[in-house]
């Protein structure tokens, strides 16, 4: 029977792991403004300054240099959404030895660049790791290649094992928990065993996203669990099957498990953001999203917490999404879908509302509407908040001053899909001239706008989303009468703000106008 390796054996693994050939001690910095606003000390241990911009460099790096010439001759290989692909192809050039990288077609475009910048050779296969790993074994035998495991190997975990040495040698004062993501379980199963060997008291506290959570239902269920599919947001942490030891280890040392989810991460990227300047991919702000939830659930003030930025391989592409779902998963901002009558003056009756809610005045960040029907009118509304759960707080307090409210915020199809298709063809929009202006970005802006147009002007189409800049740009479509034109262009000139008008706009025609 094999036997397996205890803490104390890894333990020398970790303190003998040849790591420092390629990687750098990286630095353990203080979050002062989540700090202060968790009113717990949350320290950030980051990985994503690596010379790859992630700690997948140790483990691998760790497991290469122990090959033997032979092996060396012949060359590696690896599967990997990304990450540790890096760290292979880094280094096999150290070694001065041939990198075959298998990876998944969903990786990334960054970190298939990255790789391939580093000499390695990229075989896309499959849509996940789980994928990736098994066409990998195939050109294994074929072509006599060493396999190098990216988290289920002990060489492997010791090399990530020093990051926890590193942690416990940098911070000298109390430390209540150290937080780690998991995907194949290869960075939490070496923090584990070096802090349980050496400080037995602080916590160990994996992350899973709750569409990748393989490792939280495995050992919930005291066996390796297959998932039949992952969510591909955190790609670095998507795996359907954890390693055999890392199982045996997470199961047998991991002191609690949490989930996060997508719009948590985000906001967890910004928060990095925010004390570093520095913006991680996904899977290196699970830390971080669960220290927020395990304080917002505890009710913990005056701990300490240690979060691994694991990982800052990010497409810049992606930050329009994260950017986008990051307010909502602070609970910053707030969505709503609210019913008003298709009557003159209702719609800036419910901007003064806006204006009057209890909390204090918010920004709206958002508002599209667009007349569809005679007796009533549904507006997409985001409005700034500054606490949790006051979205339900908010939507009651709309009903009760007669415009029926529906929240939003926690809504995926809205978020995702419904924010960006309210519009469309309106048999009422007769007359109708639209234009796109410049507003500055400060409350009252809108409601200045609307007590100087007059009365016979009918909003009948608004679009705007605040994008974080000075100015926000909004559409509008009004129903000017021909008889009025003249003095609806001395309005908006008098109006003082940019504008340009899209009534004649091809795009208009086909796609907004009867």
């Amino acid at each position: 029977m094999k036997k397996h390796l205890q803490p104390a054996d890894y333990l020398k693994k970790i303190l003998t792991a040849r790591v420092y050939d390629v990687a750098v001690e990286s630095s353990l910095e203080p979050a002062k403004n989540l700090s202060r606003r968790l009113h717990n000390k949350v320290l950030l241990k980051r990985e994503d300054q690596q010379p790859v911009f992630s700690f997948k460099l140790r483990g691998a790096y760790n497991k290469m240099v122990q090959l033997t010439p032979e092996q060396l001759q012949k060359g590696v290989i690896c599967a990997s959404a990304g990450n540790h692909a890096q760290g292979v192809a880094l280094g096999a050039h150290k070694l001065g030895t041939r990198a075959v990288i298998v990876m998944p077609v969903t990786t990334p475009q960054v970190k298939i660049d990255a790789v391939k910048a580093l000499g390695g050779e990229v075989v896309l296969h499959g849509d996940s790791y789980s994928d990736a790993y098994q066409h990998s074994t195939e050109l294994e035998q074929q072509q006599g290649l060493t396999f190098v495991h990216p988290f289920d190997d002990p060489d492997v975990i010791a090399g990530q094992g020093t990051i926890a040495m590193e942690i416990l040698r940098q911070h000298q004062g109390p430390l209540h928990a150290v937080f780690v993501a998991i995907g194949g379980g290869g960075l939490i199963s070496g923090v584990a065993n070096y802090i349980k060997a050496v400080r037995p008291e602080v916590k160990v506290i994996g992350v899973q996203m709750n569409d990748s959570d393989a490792m939280i239902r495995s050992v919930t269920a005291g066996k390796r669990v297959t998932l039949a599919d992952v969510g591909l947001f955190s790609d670095g942490t998507a795996v359907k099957l954890v390693g055999e030891e890392t199982f045996r280890i997470s199961r047998d040392l991991v002191d609690e498990f949490i989930t996060v989810d997508t719009d948590a991460v985000c906001a967890a990227i910004k928060d990095v953001f925010t004390d570093t300047r520095s913006i991680v991919e996904p899977s290196g702000a699970l830390a971080v999203a669960a220290i927020k939830q395990y304080v917002a659930s505890h009710k913990t003030k005056g701990e300490t917490y240690a979060a691994i930025l694991c990982g800052a391989n990010m497409n810049f592409d992606r930050l329009r999404f994260v950017a986008e779902r990051a307010e909502v998963g602070e609970e910053r901002e707030a969505l709503f879908a609210v019913t008003i009558p298709e009557e003159r003056g209702s719609f800036r009756r419910f901007c003064e509302l806006i204006g009057e809610l209890p909390g204090g005045p918010r920004n709206v960040t958002e508002f599209n509407y667009r007349i569809s029907d005679a007796a009533s009118a549904h507006v997409f509304v985001g409005l700034t908040t500054s606490a949790r759960g006051e979205s339900l707080k908010i939507a009651a307090n709309f009903s009760k001053h007669g415009f029926e409210a529906l929240d939003l915020t926690h809504d995926e199809l809205a978020k995702e899909h419904i924010r960006h298709m309210v519009g469309g063809h309106s048999a009422l929009a007769r007359d109708e001239r639209l234009l796109r202006f410049v507003f500055p970005e400060r409350p009252g802006a809108l409601l200045k706008f609307l007590s100087l147009m007059r009365p016979g002007w009918n909003i009948s189409l608004f679009h705007y989303r605040n994008q974080g800049a000075d100015y926000g740009r909004i559409l509008v479509g009004l129903q000017v009468p021909p008889s009025d034109h003249k003095a609806f262009n001395s309005f908006l000139d008098t109006l003082g703000y940019p504008y340009v008008e899209e009534t004649n706009n091809p795009v208009y025609r086909l796609f907004l106008q009867t």
